[in-house]
């Protein structure tokens, strides 16, 4: 473990390097094997301005995706959330992206970062109604040619009734015109023009990774009944990145932006606005609650080899 002013921390296993910065809402800035780039690398003017937006992967807790014109209904009671992107109408990701953490503990190859969130005033009930704290743990760890990163995210309750919750991570990745992607799913969500799901469908062939497909397609969409892993080639440097989520994580939502090099892979728990559409007498939305005292993981692992 390296620390560079308490504010940056280095893992290093197998043939890869991973570089953390705790107070940008726990984001990676910097995964990298035998030199080259497994996720987008991070600007330096990013790193010193805070913008974990630019960052390479980022935790999401309390919950994932968007809150519906940031308002939020559960047990009878509308919570009013905080706006905390831009001019978007909707609440999003939570608030450990934009919260600093704290390093709990480090070594070469294991870190563990922690969150702590209160609802004691009018500021803290605004980005999350319920307090709990959060952790954040990393390993990386290698097995032959093959290098695991792999990395668990906790909440536990400190409120004194259930609320809902969501986990998932944010993970960008280098994209052009060779790399490929490939996961099954059975459904996909079709979105209104600020990304609030309008409707569940069968994957389109226009949409569909079953078979390994360059990625030349314009996507910000939430699949359910993924298998939990997904594969992406990068030709360009000789990796195979697979990703693989545990059961909790049933939601992927794939992110490829028009005309950007950068395409996001994010193993989530829950469909977009899933604690509304819950209150609202939807199922299935992968919303759960976090009774008084609990505690709840989910863990992704990234595992970089090289191209057959």
């Amino acid at each position: 473990m390296s620390a560079t002013g308490a504010r940056t921390v280095a893992l290093a296993g197998g043939e890869c390097v991973l570089q953390i910065a705790p107070h940008i809402g726990s984001a990676w800035t910097s995964l990298a094997w035998r030199g080259q780039p497994v996720l987008r690398e991070t600007p330096a003017a990013a790193i010193a301005e805070g913008n974990v937006r630019l960052t390479a992967c980022y935790p999401l807790v309390p919950y994932s995706n968007r809150i519906a014109a940031a308002r939020l209904r559960h047990a009878g009671r509308d919570h009013a959330l905080a706006r905390n992107f831009g001019d978007h109408p909707h609440a999003i990701h939570g608030v450990g992206w934009q919260r600093p953490w704290s390093v709990v503990d480090a070594t070469p190859d294991r870190a563990t970062l922690a969150l702590t969130h209160r609802a004691d005033t009018d500021e803290a009930r605004a980005a999350w109604p319920w307090p709990f704290d959060a952790t954040h743990a990393m390993h990386l760890h290698g097995n032959g040619q093959a290098t695991t990163l792999t990395a668990t995210l906790t909440i536990e309750s400190r409120a004194d009734e259930p609320f809902p919750f969501g986990l998932g991570w944010h993970p960008f990745f280098p994209r052009t015109p060779a790399t490929t992607l490939a996961f099954d799913a059975g459904y996909v969500w079709r979105n209104d023009a600020t990304c609030l799901p309008v409707e569940r469908i069968d994957v389109p062939d226009a949409w569909s990774f079953a078979t390994a497909r360059t990625t030349d397609v314009v996507l910000d969409q939430v699949y359910s009944g993924w298998s939990g892993t997904a594969t992406l080639e990068q030709p360009c440097n000789g990796q195979r990145v697979t990703l693989r989520a545990d059961r909790a994580s049933s939601r992927l939502v794939v992110y490829i932006p028009e005309g950007r090099d950068v395409l996001a892979v994010e193993p989530v728990t829950h469909d977009t606005d899933a604690f509304n559409r819950r209150a609202s007498g939807a199922t299935d939305t992968g919303t759960r609650l976090l009774p008084p005292g609990a505690a709840f993981s989910c863990t992704m692992r990234l595992t970089v080899a090289p191209l057959a």
